[in-house]
């Protein structure tokens, strides 16, 4: 009896739909044991804060360690999906997760220019020794000496063939950030960064229905950045950004979202929506208010793609608001900005 009682439990296997297969430990959790095993799982927090880790359990059965709900979605925790940061499995399981791609890289870097976007955001460009390629959406985390530990940015322009060594990315301001303090503060002009890329899932996905795109804040970065690459490449698909901001002042990149509509092939819509101020020419109210407005004009929500990037009340808000109108939760991408605070991926101080 004793013996049963205290034999050590055997490991569960953990089958990818990929075909990737590892084993996970005893009291030890899918997203560890797949970074140990060398596997690109996408991951960022490791606290259950960011959704980074977010995957579809297929088979099997887990125990939380921290309830999913806290970041997950009531839609999504009823389509199956766990965090694999925090998910032990008490069985075998069968996982649908897509995996990042890209050859990660450490390389040095210094700042070499910021541009003032709103009274709170900057576009902050990094030099690089060394090339770094990505897919448009993907982040990259950065440190410096002295950090308290590394902060994520998106970044904000499209892929270069064969790599770029000039890296740039959005960032907001947030009082008592570590790294934004000191930014705005220019006193890392003359840091030695260390930026490690690729890293992230939030790219555009094949396809040829619409696409909506919803951002707030900083959240702007990775959605500039897929767009000035699907017009690169003469992406066919009707589009619209929404894009909330509380007062105008919180507006910024309408002459680049312009050139992008001038470009784009087809239907491409560009609508502001401001939740403190009223103007005679920019919708007022949530961003997430206007989803079932701007999925009527695309046409067709159940092949509508929908990429959403900002705080994590917008991004629960978007993506309830996404399903009710009958886009698939599969064809719904987010990226979720948080601060410091959280443990989180820190797209603004992230």
């Amino acid at each position: 009896m004793f013996k049963k009682l205290f034999a050590k439990k055997a490991a569960r296997k953990v089958t990818l739909q990929s075909g990737i297969t590892f084993e996970v430990g005893r009291n030890e959790t899918v997203l560890e044991a797949a970074l140990k095993a060398g596997i690109a799982y996408p991951h960022d927090c490791t606290v259950g804060t960011c959704g980074s880790c977010r995957s579809r359990l297929l088979q099997g059965k887990v125990d939380a360690i921290t309830p999913f709900g806290y970041t997950l979605s009531r839609e999504e925790l009823q389509a199956g999906y766990i965090l694999a940061c925090q998910a032990v499995p008490e069985s075998d399981l069968v996982v649908d997760v897509p995996l990042e791609a890209g050859e990660v890289r450490k390389v040095a870097a210094r700042i070499v220019e910021q541009r003032v976007l709103t009274h709170d955001i900057r576009c902050v460009t990094w030099e690089t020794d060394g090339v770094i390629e990505y897919r448009a959406g993907q982040y990259m985390n950065i440190d410096w000496p002295g950090a308290p530990a590394p902060r994520s940015y998106s970044f904000s322009s499209a892929p270069a063939e064969g790599g770029r060594t000039r890296l740039s990315a959005f960032i907001r301001r947030v009082p008592g950030g570590a790294f934004t303090d000191a930014l705005f503060a220019d006193t890392l002009d003359d840091a030695a960064f260390t930026i490690e890329a690729p890293h992230g899932t939030f790219w555009l996905r094949e396809g040829t229905g619409p696409i909506i795109l919803i951002g707030g804040g900083s959240g702007l970065s990775p959605l500039m950045s897929v767009l000035e690459d699907a017009v690169q490449k003469r992406v066919g698909r009707n589009a619209i950004l929404l894009f909330g901001g509380r007062t105008e002042r919180d507006l910024y990149c309408m002459d680049e979202i312009a050139a992008i509509r001038a470009q784009w092939p087809t239907q491409f819509d560009f609508r502001p929506v401001l939740s403190e101020e009223q103007t005679s020419h920019h919708r007022f109210g949530l961003v997430t208010a206007e989803v079932t407005t701007a999925l009527t004009d695309l046409g067709d929500p159940a092949s509508t793609q929908a990429y959403l990037c900002g705080p994590p009340g917008m991004i629960d808000a978007g993506v309830a608001a996404l399903v009710a109108a009958g886009v698939s939760l599969a064809n719904i991408f987010y990226d979720k900005f948080t601060d410091a605070s959280t443990g989180a991926k820190q797209a603004g101080e992230n």
